[in-house]
C-alpha cells in the first residue's frame, strides 16, 4: 500500500524509531504534533515539532493530503489519539514495518502497528490495531494479540497463544504455545508463562507467578 507523507503524533523514543522506519523507506515525514510544548520548534531527525496532537491547521490534511502514525507509548493517550483520528479524520493510522521484519503473507494485520527490525509475524498470526511489536520479538505461528499489546524485544509469543488488549509482555519474555494472557496484565522481562494469566495480573519468573 501506498504511503503519503506522515504525521507522526507522538516525539518520544517510538516516535523517533517511528521516523528512521519510515526514511529507511523513502516515506517523507511532513512533522511530528507531540503535547509536550517545551519540544514546539525542536527539529529531531530534520523533522520539526510542529504543535499538539489538536492542531487543526495539520489535522485537516490527514486522509487527504497526508497519512498519520500514532507512536504515544502511553497506551490510554495512544487509544484517544486514534480514535480522535478516526471519528474527525475517518482515518486509520498507518503501519510503521521495519524493512528488516518478517511478516508471514497469511498474518493478518491492523491499523497503526510499529514493528521493528528482526521482528517475526508467523503463518495466520493476528496483530489487529495500535500495537508495538520491538526488535527481534517472535510471534508463532496462531498466535493472536488483541489491540494495543506490547510485546518487548526478543519475546517469543508461542503458537495459539492469546494476548488481551492493552497487555505488556516484557523484553525476553516467553509466553508457552495455547496459554491465554489476560486484558491489561503485564509479563515481567524474561518470564516463562505456562499457565494462563488473569486480567491486569502481573506476573514474573520461570515459571512465573503472580506478585
Amino acid at each position: 500500500m501506498e504511503i503519503n507523507p506522515v504525521i507522526i503524533f507522538g516525539a518520544s523514543g517510538l516516535g523517533k524509531a517511528a521516523l528512521d522506519i519510515f526514511k529507511s523507506q523513502d516515506i517523507l515525514v511532513f512533522c511530528f504534533l507531540d503535547t509536550n510544548e517545551e519540544l514546539h520548534g525542536a527539529e529531531i531527525g530534520e523533522v520539526t515539532v510542529m504543535g499538539a496532537p489538536s492542531n487543526d491547521g495539520f489535522l485537516k490534511h490527514i486522509g487527504k493530503k497526508c497519512d498519520a502514525f500514532v507512536a504515544i507509548e502511553d497506551q490510554e493517550t495512544r487509544q484517544k489519539v486514534t480514535q480522535m483520528l478516526k471519528e474527525r479524520r475517518k482515518s486509520m493510522p498507518v503501519n510503521a514495518i521495519h524493512k528488516d521484519a518478517s511478516i508471514s503473507p497469511s498474518a493478518y494485520l491492523g491499523y497503526g502497528n510499529f514493528i521493528n527490525a528482526g521482528a517475526r509475524i508467523g503463518y495466520d498470526a493476528k496483530v489487529p490495531e495500535s500495537c508495538v511489536i520491538h526488535s527481534n520479538a517472535v510471534l508463532e505461528h496462531n498466535a493472536e494479540l488483541e489491540d494495543l499489546v506490547t510485546v518487548g524485544s526478543g519475546a517469543i509469543i508461542g503458537t495459539g497463544a492469546k494476548i488481551g488488549k492493552g497487555a505488556l509482555i516484557g523484553s525476553g519474555a516467553i509466553i508457552s504455545s495455547n496459554v491465554i494472557v489476560g486484558e491489561g496484565a503485564q509479563v515481567a522481562p524474561g518470564s516463562l508463562v505456562m499457565t494462563e494469566v488473569k486480567a491486569n495480573a502481573t506476573v514474573f519468573g520461570m515459571p512465573a507467578q503472580e506478585i
